[in-house]
Order: C-alpha cells, then sequence, then structure tokens
C-alpha cells in the first residue's frame, strides 16, 4: 500500500503514522454520504422548481439550471467513492467507472467555477452597465455562455481518461484520485487546473463583485431588500471560491509535490495526504451552498418554491397558531392568578 501510494522512498519507513489512511477511511465516507443525500434532495427539488414554476426565464436561469445539472451529474459519482472508501478503498467495477468517477468530481468542481464565474460577469454588466441590462437577461446569451462553460470545462478535465489509473496489489484494486497518480504528468496539469480553472476565474470574480459592491454604495436605499440580497449573493459565491476551492488546490499541490521529492519526510508525506484528503469533501460542498445561491439569485426562484409546495399555507397557519398561543397565554396567567 505505502509504495503505490508514497513510492519507493518512504516505503521502508515502519514508524510513520498512518493518519491519511484512517482519515480516508472513516471520513470520506460519511462526508460523501451526507453530501450525497442533501445534495440529491436539494437539487432534484431545485430542478422541479425552476422546470415547473420559474417563469419566465432569464439568462441567469439558464445559468442556474445549468448549475443544478451539474451538481446533479456529481451526485452519480458520490455513492461509488463512499462505498470504495468504505471498503478500505477496493474498487471492483472497472477502470472505465474509476476514471469516469474522477472526471465527473472534477467536472464538477471546475464546471461550477466557471457557472459561477458567468453569473457574476452578468450581474456586473446588469449593474454595473444598467443601459445594458435588458440585452444581458436575453436567454440566448445564457445559453451561450452554458455552452462555452460546458466545453471549457471538458476541455480541462478530458486529459484525466487517459491519466487515471487502477493498481492491484494484496488482492484489491485500487482507483487513485488525481493526485496519486503519476506526478510527472500530474505536477504541471494541476498547476494548468489551478492557474486556468481557479485562479483566472477567481481574479474575474473579485474584479466583478468589487465593481458591484461600488456601485451598490452610491444613492439611497442603500439596504433595499434588492442590495442586501445582492450583498448576499457576493459574499456566498466569494465564500464558495476562498473556503471550498482555495484549501483544494493548495493541498493538491502540496500532496503532488511530495510525491515528487524522494527526500521528503514521511511525516509530511502522509500530513500532506491527510489534509489533501480533507480538503476534497470541502470542496464538493459548494453543491450544498449552491442551493442557497438560488434562493438570492433574483429569478423568483424562492417564490416559485412556495408556490410549488404551498408553502404559504403552512407559513399562514404557523402565523395563526402562534397568535392563538400569543393570545391565550396571558388568559391563562389570569385564570391563575385569579384561582390561587
Amino acid at each position: 500500500m505505502s509504495i503505490l501510494y508514497y513510492g519507493l522512498s518512504n516505503s521502508s519507513i515502519d514508524n510513520c503514522t498512518d493518519v491519511d489512511e484512517k482519515v480516508k477511511h472513516h471520513y470520506l465516507p460519511v462526508c460523501y454520504g451526507t453530501i450525497f443525500i442533501i445534495g440529491v434532495v436539494g437539487n432534484i427539488t431545485a430542478l422541479l422548481v425552476y422546470l415547473v414554476k420559474v417563469r419566465p426565464w432569464k439568462s441567469s436561469t439558464i445559468i442556474m439550471v445549468n448549475l443544478v445539472v451539474t451538481d446533479l451529474l456529481f451526485m452519480i459519482c458520490l455513492p461509488f467513492l463512499t462505498y470504495y472508501y468504505s471498503q478500505y478503498d477496493s474498487w471492483m467495477l472497472g477502470i472505465i467507472m474509476c476514471r469516469f468517477t474522477r472526471f465527473i468530481f472534477h467536472f464538477n468542481l471546475y464546471g461550477s467555477i466557471l457557472f459561477l464565474t458567468c453569473l457574476a460577469i452578468f450581474r456586473y454588466v446588469a449593474v454595473v452597465h444598467p443601459m445594458h441590462a435588458n440585452s444581458i437577461k436575453q436567454k440566448r446569451w445564457g445559453t451561450l455562455a452554458c455552452i462555452l462553460c460546458w466545453a471549457v470545462a471538458v476541455a480541462e478535465i478530458s486529459p484525466i481518461f487517459n491519466q487515471i489509473e487502477m493498481k492491484l496489489q494484496d488482492n484489491k484494486t485500487y482507483c487513485f484520485d488525481l493526485a496519486s497518480n503519476n506526478p510527472e504528468f500530474m505536477w504541471p496539469y494541476s498547476w494548468v487546473l489551478t492557474v486556468v480553472g481557479y485562479l483566472v476565474p477567481l481574479v474575474v470574480v473579485c474584479l466583478c463583485y468589487w465593481r458591484i459592491m461600488k456601485e451598490l454604495k452610491k444613492g439611497p436605499h442603500k439596504e433595499s431588500k434588492k442590495r442586501v440580497r445582492a450583498r448576499r449573493l457576493i459574499v456566498l459565491i466569494l465564500t464558495c471560491f476562498i473556503v471550498c476551492f482555495l484549501p483544494f488546490h493548495v493541498l493538491r499541490a502540496l500532496r503532488i509535490y511530495t510525491r515528487l521529492t524522494p527526500e521528503t519526510n514521511c511525516m509530511l508525506d502522509r500530513w500532506a495526504h491527510a489534509a489533501y484528503i480533507i480538503s476534497r469533501p470541502i470542496a464538493a460542498v459548494n453543491v450544498i451552498l449552491n442551493l442557497l445561491l438560488y434562493t438570492l439569485s433574483g429569478d423568483c426562484f424562492k417564490q416559485a418554491f412556495v408556490e410549488m409546495f404551498r408553502c404559504d399555507r403552512l407559513v399562514s397557519k404557523t402565523k395563526d397558531i402562534v397568535k392563538v398561543a400569543v393570545i391565550s397565554k396571558p388568559t391563562t396567567k389570569i385564570t391563575h392568578d385569579q384561582s390561587s
């Protein structure tokens, strides 16, 4: 096992902790299983709301629907990964499914980044250049942006199909993650993914939202509902980029670097691997944060959700119950006082 994951340089060191193996076999199945349950229920619900209730569709709506579809595709691979890690790295579905699950994991990651970047650009045009707002809301721009995002994401991740490997050892078949494959290829390739797939979109998103925030501070009604919702949307998307995506890219680079250097201390190698393992479900949490994004998108999703599941009746009934409780409480107290 150590030869497969760490190379010959560290395989002879017996006093090295197996913290990464413990993290992998106990942490990953729980996290992936939880994300799967929330992601399936939430994204199927979101897709139904968009398809059945949200009208009319705008460019931002099309971007959101494509983001939902990307997250649902990611849900396909999570049961396989959950089972694989719960069985102590025992893959039984062949090389095609191994590569497919790794492909879908990274496609969701970089596809989400691209869709969130498109959303930031469209928001920037609508807020900073209001004369073009009606034009940018037209469906053809959303469709074109999504086609471009899918094409770029597939182009970025397609080398995975030729590089992801399976190895047989001790009657077990290992399906390696991206950073555990050939480090000579993965080192430059991971940097291409980091720069093109993450850092460039991050810069674009930060610039767009910086200009949007400046624009929102101008004029009266700074605390209007639309402006408050816009600020919350900015915070949420930047949280995805910084909290979910940044640790993953930094720790993936560290993981590959430790595999490239034979003189790396065994403990550093193991802890770098453990940290990279922890960062993978954190990156996948963007699937859950996207569910919050839909309610702030400004395309009537929240209202459509309430109407579709008739939450308005539930809310009104709850208010009635609360009113009855509030009114009856002092009455009860007076009766008690009188009886005493």
